[in-house]
C-alpha cells in the first residue's frame, strides 16, 4: 500500500487514522489502554536500515520481476516520520468505539504504523484489563504475575508482565521484566525442587539454608496438610537462626478449605505473619469464588489465563481512515459503510471528553470531532441505540487524548510506570462500581457528541445514495 501511494503520486497528502475496537474483552463493561510506551519508542526509532531496504528489494512480483520500484526504496530509505498523534495515557479506562490513539501525518507515515501500532496497543490493553479483573476478585490481596511459562514467546511474557503491572499487578515471576521495567519480583520453589531430595523435610531445609530470608515454602507436593506441619517446623528453626519463614504457597486440591486450615495451623504455631499463597490454574472468577467460601490467602499467583488474556484472544482494536487531505486544503472526511451498523466507522478526527463530578467521580463521555465544537449542554447519542442523553452545561470534564507526537517529534514525557498503575488504579475507582463489576456489569455511557452524530448520519446518507446509483 505504501508503494501504491508512492506511485500514485499522492505521497504528500495526509491522513488521520484512529485506533479503536467495538467490543470490551471478556464480557465485561470496560478497557484498560495500555501499550502506549512502547509506542514512542516505536515512532521515536522508527527507519528503514540497508537490511532491511535489501530484503524489500529481493521481493519478487508473480512475474519473477522486483515487487519494490528502486525509487521507492530510496524513499523508504530517507523516511523519517513526521506524525502527529494523540493518545489516552496508560492507565485510563477506554470504552467501545472511543479512540485509543489518533495518527494523522502524510499517508505513507500513517499507513505504515497501522500493524505496529495495534499488535502494541490490543496485547498490552487485554492484559492490563484482564489483570484489572483479577485484582478487583482478589480485593485488597496482592496479585503475582505467574504466566511466563505459559505466554506467547519471550516478547508476549514480557509484554504481559508489564500490562499486568499496570492493570494492578503487585508484582511478576519474571527476572526480565522487573529488570527492563522496574516491577517488582517475587516467586517461589517449583514442585521439582521438592521432589529432588528424599523427603519434603530435606527439601525445605536445603531452601532454608539456602535463602533464609526468602522462604515461601511450596506445600502441596505430597499432602499439604502434613506439607504445613513439616513447614512450620522448619520455621521454628528458621526464627532460632533469627530468620522468619514468609509463608507457603498452595497450588492444588481443595484450596480454599486447605488455606482456612493452613491459617488456623500458623496462628496456633506462632506464626500469624507468615502469608499464604494460592496458584495452580488461577482466574478472577476462582479467585471471586474461594473469596466467597472464606479462603484465607493473603496473595493470588495468577499465570496462564492472566498472561495469556483467557479466555479472549485479544481486544478487536482496528485502525480506521476517519479524513484525508492535500497540502494546504481543509480535511475531507471518509466514512466505511457496513451492513452491520456497529461496524460503520466514525468520520473526522476524534477526540473524547469525560465528563465527571467534582470528586473526580465519572458521568459520560462523549466523542466528538475536533473542528466542530461541542454544544452545552452536550448531548451524546448511543452508537448501539440512538438513545440521547443529555449532559448538564458547565459540567467538569477532561480531554482524554493527549499530544504525543507533533511532526514526529516527542512532546510527552512518558510517566513511570508505577504512575501509571496508578493512574489505572484511580480510573478504575472513579469510574461508577456497576461499571467495573465482574458479574453481570452495567454499560457506561458513551455516545457520538450530537453534532458529531449528525455528521456521520449525513455521510451515511450520501455514501448509500452513491452505492444506490453505481448499482
Amino acid at each position: 500500500m505504501a508503494c501504491g501511494y508512492w506511485k500514485a503520486g499522492v505521497s504528500d497528502h495526509e491522513a488521520a487514522f484512529h485506533v479503536v475496537f467495538r467490543e470490551n474483552p471478556f464480557a465485561g463493561e470496560f478497557t484498560v489502554a495500555c501499550g502506549l510506551a512502547q509506542v514512542v519508542d516505536l515512532v521515536r526509532e522508527f527507519q528503514f536500515d540497508e537490511n532491511e531496504i535489501e530484503y524489500l528489494a529481493s521481493q519478487r512480483g508473480n512475474d519473477g520481476k522486483p515487487l519494490f520500484d528502486a525509487g521507492f526504496l530510496d524513499y523508504l530509505r530517507n523516511l523519517q516520520l513526521a506524525c502527529d498523534i494523540d493518545a489516552m495515557p496508560e492507565g485510563t479506562l477506554v470504552f467501545p468505539h472511543e479512540p485509543l490513539i489518533r495518527v494523522c501525518g502524510p499517508i505513507i507515515h500513517c499507513q505504515l504504523l497501522e500493524t505496529a501500532l495495534l499488535t502494541l496497543l490490543n496485547f498490552q490493553s487485554l492484559i492490563a484489563t484482564k489483570a484489572a479483573r483479577v485484582c478487583r476478585a482478589a480485593e485488597n490481596d496482592a496479585v503475582i504475575e505467574f504466566g511466563l511459562r505459559r505466554a506467547q514467546g519471550v516478547d508476549g511474557g514480557l509484554s504481559a508482565a508489564r500490562a499486568a503491572y499496570i492493570g494492578g499487578c503487585a508484582g511478576t515471576s519474571n527476572l526480565l521484566a522487573g529488570q527492563r521495567y522496574g516491577i517488582p519480583v517475587s516467586g517461589t520453589q517449583a514442585h521439582s525442587w521438592i521432589m529432588f531430595f528424599e523427603n519434603e523435610r530435606e527439601a525445605f531445609q536445603n531452601y532454608a539454608r539456602a535463602l533464609p530470608n526468602n522462604c515461601v515454602f511450596l506445600v502441596d507436593t505430597y499432602n499439604s496438610l502434613d506439607g504445613v506441619r513439616r513447614a512450620i517446623d522448619v520455621a521454628k528453626q528458621l526464627r532460632k537462626d533469627r530468620h522468619e519463614i514468609i509463608g507457603l504457597r498452595l497450588d492444588s486440591g481443595d484450596r480454599a478449605a486447605l488455606s482456612i486450615e493452613a491459617r488456623r495451623m500458623l496462628d496456633e504455631s506462632g506464626f500469624p505473619d507468615a502469608k499464604i499463597v494460592c496458584s495452580g490454574d488461577l482466574d478472577e472468577y476462582a479467585i471471586a469464588e474461594m473469596k466467597k467460601r472464606g479462603a484465607k490467602f493473603d496473595m493470588w499467583g495468577v499465570g496462564t489465563k492472566l498472561t495469556t488474556g483467557q479466555p479472549d484472544a485479544a481486544v478487536g482494536g482496528i485502525y480506521k481512515l476517519g479524513a484525508v487531505r492535500r497540502p494546504g486544503e481543509p480535511w475531507r472526511y471518509r466514512i466505511k459503510l457496513s451492513d452491520e451498523p456497529a461496524k460503520t466507522s466514525c468520520p473526522g478526527l476524534l477526540q473524547v471528553r469525560r465528563f465527571h463530578r467534582p470528586d473526580g467521580r465519572f458521568i459520560a463521555d462523549a466523542i466528538y470531532e475536533i473542528d466542530h465544537p461541542v454544544s452545552e449542554p452536550c448531548v451524546i447519542v448511543d452508537l448501539r441505540t440512538n438513545a440521547r442523553s443529555e449532559i448538564p452545561a458547565a459540567t467538569e470534564y477532561s480531554d482524554l487524548l493527549v499530544p504525543i507526537f507533533r511532526q514526529g517529534k516527542v512532546v510527552y514525557r512518558v510517566p513511570p510506570i508505577q504512575a501509571s498503575r496508578e493512574r489505572a488504579r484511580m480510573q478504575r475507582s472513579c469510574s461508577p462500581r456497576a461499571v467495573v463489576r465482574l458479574k453481570k456489569p452495567h454499560r457506561y455511557d458513551v455516545g457520538l457528541e450530537n453534532s458529531l452524530h449528525e455528521l456521520r448520519s449525513r455521510l451515511i446518507s450520501r455514501a448509500k445514495e452513491q452505492r444506490d446509483r453505481v448499482e
